[in-house]
């Protein structure tokens, strides 16, 4: 880089006629850093959509379903979670990798990347194992009382994968904002 020269440049000798005299020319690097940019950009996005799906399914879903099993029934009429969750989970994953790959030269926007990696990851594992097989069996289960207490001590406990979601959300959104100031 020439003294004095822009950080978002780099130079490029150009060689001119049989004596290769060389002209230093400044080029943006700016394709590559705007892909990472928006990628970042489009992670972070998408971990405020996650969030606010799992601030709905705890505000709005859990206090009710319960006692109406039928609300989380697809096949009587109710919501079908994975219609939201699946695609929600496949986007933002692919584009927090993207974004990680892009943005790995920039160490503090990576170590950002990396925390909401490893939180959502927590998360999803989390889930895989505990949560997801619990709320497909509440999808097939007839209402009871034994359901009703299962189904309460699920909804108790799957406000606290909101904390990952934050952790999650909250590093995205640093890495973008570090993104941002560096492009």
């Amino acid at each position: 880089m020439r003294a004095g020269g822009a950080p978002w440049k780099t130079e490029i000798l150009i060689f001119k006629n049989l004596n290769y005299k060389a002209n230093a020319v400044s080029v943006p690097e700016a394709p590559m850093t705007l892909v990472a940019l928006v990628l970042t950009s489009l992670a972070a996005s998408l971990a405020l959509i996650s969030l606010g799906g799992g601030l709905y399914e705890t505000r709005v879903l859990d206090p009710a379903w319960p006692g109406r099993i039928d609300l989380i029934q697809p096949q009587h009429g109710g919501v079908s979670r994975r219609r939201f969750w699946i695609p929600m989970h496949l986007a933002f994953e692919f584009s927090l990798i993207a974004a990680l790959i892009l943005a790995w030269p920039q160490r503090p926007v990576r170590l950002c990347l990396l925390l909401a990696l490893a939180s959502h990851a927590a998360m999803r594992i989390w889930s895989a194992f505990s949560f997801i097989p619990q709320a497909l069996a509440f999808e097939q289960a007839r209402p009871g009382p034994a359901t009703e207490a299962a189904a309460r001590r699920w909804t108790r406990r799957s406000r606290l994968r909101l904390l990952l979601d934050l952790l999650t959300c909250g590093a995205a959104l640093a890495a973008f904002a570090l993104m941002a100031r560096l492009s």
